[in-house]
C-alpha cells in the first residue's frame, strides 16, 4: 500500500498494490495493523454501502458528538470525494480536500474524526463503501449545503446543479454549523 498525504494534515490517500493477470486481479483494501501504525488506534466497526446514480450528490455530512473517521472507496463508477476540516483548533479549519475515487485508480482515503464529507457521482452510477469508527447516530448528523459560499468548493459539475436529498438540500451553512473545539 502507498500512503500519500494530501493538503490538509491527516487525509490520507492510499494506492493499494495490485495483482493482476488474464484471471483478474487481487488486491488486499484494509489491515487493522497496519491501518493502526499509520493512523492510529481506532477500530472500525460499521461497513456502509451505497449505489448512486449520476449528478447525485451526498453530503456534506458529520457527527458531532459521535465522530466518525471513515474509509472510503468506490467498487464501481467513479466520484468526486470531498472532505472539509471541522476542528477548529486546526490551522486547516474550514479548508477542504476533493479527490476522485474510481473503480479504474481503486485509491481508498482515510478522513478521520472531525471532518465533514461528501461525494458527487461523475460516472453513470457508482457503488461507494466505507468503514466507519463509531456507529451511525441518527440524533447526531448534520449535513453542512454542498453549494456553501464560505467553503467554495470546485465541484466538477456538469452543467446542472448536482441531485440532493431534502436533508441536504436545507443543510446549514458552514458559519452555522455545529463544529470541534
Amino acid at each position: 500500500m502507498k500512503y500519500t498525504e494530501l493538503g490538509i494534515p491527516d487525509l490520507v490517500l492510499m494506492t493499494p498494490t495490485v495483482f493482476g493477470d488474464e484471471r483478474g486481479f487481487f488486491m488486499e483494501t484494509f489491515r487493522q495493523n497496519e491501518f493502526e501504525k499509520h493512523f492510529g488506534n481506532y477500530t472500525l466497526v460499521q461497513d456502509n454501502h451505497s449505489l448512486s446514480q449520476k449528478g447525485i450528490l451526498r453530503g456534506l455530512h458529520y457527527q458531532r458528538n459521535q465522530p466518525q473517521g471513515k474509509l472510503v472507496r468506490v467498487t464501481r463508477g467513479e466520484v468526486f470525494d470531498v472532505a472539509v476540516d471541522l476542528r477548529k483548533s486546526s490551522p486547516t479549519f474550514g479548508q477542504w480536500v476533493g479527490v476522485t475515487l474510481s473503480e479504474e485508480n481503486k485509491q481508498i482515503l482515510w478522513i478521520p474524526p472531525g471532518f465533514a464529507h461528501a461525494f458527487y457521482v461523475t460516472s453513470d452510477e457508482a457503488e461507494f463503501q466505507y468503514k466507519c469508527t463509531d456507529y451511525y447516530a441518527p440524533g447526531d448528523e448534520y449535513s453542512i449545503r454542498w453549494d456553501d459560499p464560505d467553503l467554495a468548493i470546485d465541484w466538477p459539475l456538469k452543467g446542472e446543479a448536482p441531485r440532493v436529498s431534502e436533508k441536504d438540500g436545507n443543510g446549514l451553512l458552514f458559519r452555522d454549523a455545529p463544529v470541534f473545539e
